[in-house]
């Protein structure tokens, strides 16, 4: 049986956002172990980083903008979005390292849990177990973009192209295959990176780096939904364009 000591759960959050962290920390379940980015030994903040920082330390940005109809592929990348793949990454780098989980739990300390979270994730967990139905990535909560698959587990389904990273699971083994992607040379937002773990990526560059190496699928309907941007604000969105 999965149980909840079986899963490491990280949270995306700022230092200078102790208010989203009180938020989410009042909604996760008792008992849980929670990990914050904002006790992390560095910052993903978009406020505050420069390039020349991600330079020292020897990140690299993937060539964003390209001419497209997409409003999404046609600018530079925000620093915002930076700081959160980096965010993401550093949860990874640390699961690795400091736990032997064979989950590992991200959510975003704008993560809006269900009603019997825990138990329905570990039924859901438990389900896929018993039914031989293997996954590498789970998504909790997402926005679709394009069309889902049906599979036959009832309750699941295999996502399409997606975005959205405020609620997700991974396996140990995908933890590994993540990491050797080597994210941290090739900087893309991290809504953009997930979906192209798991299927061809729409842009013929980001799928070149990025090949899919991942099976995925996802809670139908989601377990995870997300506070609405006027009532939480953005801090990826808000902040200033690589210039």
């Amino acid at each position: 049986m999965i149980g909840l000591g079986d899963i490491a759960i990280y949270v995306v959050n700022l230092p200078r956002r102790p208010d989203r962290r009180a938020w989410i920390r009042a909604r996760l379940p008792i008992g849980l172990s929670v990990t914050y980015t904002s006790d992390f030994d560095m910052t993903f903040d978009g406020h505050q980083l420069l390039l020349t920082d991600l330079h020292t330390a020897g990140i690299k940005l993937f060539e964003w903008q390209i001419e497209s109809e997409n409003p999404w592929w046609n600018r530079p990348l925000k620093y915002g979005e930076i700081g959160c793949t980096l965010a993401h990454l550093a949860c990874w780098n640390h699961a690795a390292e400091h736990t032997k989980s064979p989950y590992i739990l991200i959510l975003e300390d704008d993560a809006v849990l269900g009603a019997g979270f825990s138990d329905t994730l570990l039924i859901g967990l438990n389900q896929l177990h018993h039914q031989a139905a293997p996954f590498d990535l789970l998504y909790l909560g997402r926005y679709p973009l394009e069309s889902d698959h049906r599979v036959a587990v009832p309750g699941f389904v295999r996502p399409g192209y997606s975005h959205c990273s405020y609620a997700y699971l991974l396996t140990r083994p995908a933890l590994t295959v993540l990491l050797s992607a080597r994210l941290a040379q090739a900087i893309v937002p991290i809504d953009e990176f997930l979906p192209a773990s798991y299927l061809p990526h729409p842009r013929h560059d980001v799928r070149a780096r990025f090949p899919p190496l991942l099976s995925a699928l996802a809670f139908h309907p989601p377990l995870v939904t997300q506070r609405p941007k006027s009532e939480a604000g953005s801090d990826t969105e808000e902040s200033d364009f690589v210039g």
